[in-house]
């Protein structure tokens, strides 16, 4: 917790220096109706010894249990070095650099970042990093929007198959500027956008199409194909990507005849651990065209008048930087931090170390299949390929699995019935790298005692 160090003649003698009589001062133009003399339901504070043994209490309530839940946020091994750099004080107590006289150190780590990101996405140019991956999709919508001159349609085409937590932001964010989202259905066998739902748009102006790959249910889409199509309608194509899965995917850019035009994604696969929900960082890539519409702001590389190599902030596009009400977003803050993990991260196990976690992902998700598809009453949903996520059909409500599962020390994946009606007592599986033989193995056998108790239980009830 942190340390205050200032006494009551500390605070004085401040005061006394801005020539105000007492902090509440500083708040005057704060409407009197609006201040509150205490709130409710929070206790007295407490010492340090006492908060010290309370914070015990609270950790003691985490369970360690074996998570085979993603849906947008996954658990891969981080190797000890990236968080013993990223927590070193530089790293770690340092700002966001809005300044161009920033430290060379710290713009050169996410000129590195940004040449990563890159690469991983076969595309031109990448910012600083975003909020997280619904956020950087948003914005990565309201870009096509600006930047397609071709097309003034505000109609966007969404696939059904997009996170379902990411389509909610969409429509909470992207949907309120006078932007139509118009949904693709998807194949109820393949699990894949519908093709022939594109041909129901083909006479209509269309400004972008939004497509997931690998997509919410772990499938694999037909992203030539879409990119192809909407580059016919003079359509931009706006990306949410794996970035590990992309260690062995055909690269955004180089999706069809021209690529995508705007990639986008969550970053926390890249050496950011779970944590009750975040904080997660979000990453925007784009080709050169488009980039003076890119949110954000973008570190270069130069020499000095002494020929020495440096780097400095080329393209700042945020309301802070002079632009105002012309910026191109006001949420586009820099996470840092976890970029500085994500960049050390990538660093440590190189290419071929991605290339390897995502064959490891993939290898255990099909094991794991061929075992459930082998247990009576587990049927696999779809049929196309996969990256490290599948769905699977319990014959009996998935929720009732997940927490009878849980009592087993397993966190057994995420029910979609409640995003996804059509899928009742329907499971979204995820499988990394970090699970053993062993682990998928206990999974399976967790999971028909499960189902087994469940169904004991069920005819007690009945009975009665």
């Amino acid at each position: 917790m942190p340390f205050i160090p200032h006494t009551d003649e500390d605070v004085k003698q401040m005061l006394v220096a801005i020539g105000v009589a007492e902090i509440d001062d500083l708040f005057d133009e704060v409407p009197a109706n609006l201040t509150i003399d205490s709130l409710k339901n929070v206790p007295t504070g407490i010492n340090e010894m006492q908060a010290s043994v309370l914070f015990k209490e609270f950790g003691s309530l985490n369970q360690q249990v074996s998570c085979f839940l993603g849906a947008g946020a996954y658990e891969h091994h981080i190797p000890a070095a990236v968080w013993d750099l990223t927590s070193r004080g530089e790293f770690m107590t340092a700002y966001t650099p809005y300044q161009a006289e920033a430290s060379q150190g710290g713009l050169q780590l996410i000129y590195e970042f940004q040449t990563m990101m890159a690469s991983l996405t076969g595309m031109d140019i990448s910012n600083a990093s975003m909020y997280e991956g619904a956020t950087a999709l948003s914005e990565a919508v309201l870009m096509a929007i600006r930047s397609n001159r071709r097309n003034k349609a505000r109609k966007v085409l969404l696939a059904t198959t997009v996170n379902s937590n990411y389509r909610q932001v969409l429509d909470l964010i992207a949907a309120k500027q006078n932007i139509q989202f118009i949904e693709l259905a998807y194949c109820q066998k393949q699990g894949t956008t519908l093709l022939s739902d594109l041909e129901k748009y083909q006479d209509e102006d269309i400004a972008a199409v939004v497509v997931q790959q690998p997509n919410f249910f772990g499938c694999l889409e037909d992203v030539d194909h879409i990119t192809d199509w909407a580059h016919q309608k003079q359509a931009l194509v706006v990306a949410s990507v794996n970035p590990t899965s992309l260690a062995l995917l055909k690269a955004p850019g180089k999706w069809g005849e021209q690529g995508a035009d705007i990639v986008t994604g969550e970053g926390q696969p890249l050496g950011v651990p779970l944590a009750s929900g975040g904080p997660y960082f979000g990453f925007m890539c784009c080709k050169q065209a488009l980039v003076r519409q890119m949110p954000g702001r973008i570190v270069g590389r130069t020499v000095d008048s002494d020929g020495k190599q440096g780097f400095t902030l080329t393209l700042q596009a945020r309301e802070q930087h002079i632009r105002r009400a012309k910026a191109t977003s006001n949420i586009c803050t820099n996470q840092g931090l976890l970029v500085t993990a994500a960049t050390i991260y990538m660093s440590i196990i190189g290419p071929q170390g991605l290339k390897k976690v995502a064959i490891q992902s993939h290898q255990n998700l099909e094991y794991l299949k061929q075992k459930l598809a082998a247990l009576d009453d587990i049927e696999l949903v779809f049929n196309a390929s996969n990256f490290h996520e599948a769905v699977i059909r319990l014959p009996i409500a998935a929720e009732k699995v997940v927490e009878k599962m849980l009592q087993h020390g397993i966190l057994a994946g995420l029910p979609l019935h409640q995003d996804y009606s059509e899928l009742k007592n329907s499971l979204l599986v995820c499988v990394t790298e970090t699970k053993t033989q062993q682990d998928m193995d206990n999974y399976v056998a967790c999971l028909q005692l499960s189902l087994n108790q469940i169904k004991k239980t069920s005819k007690k009830a009945a009975k009665v």
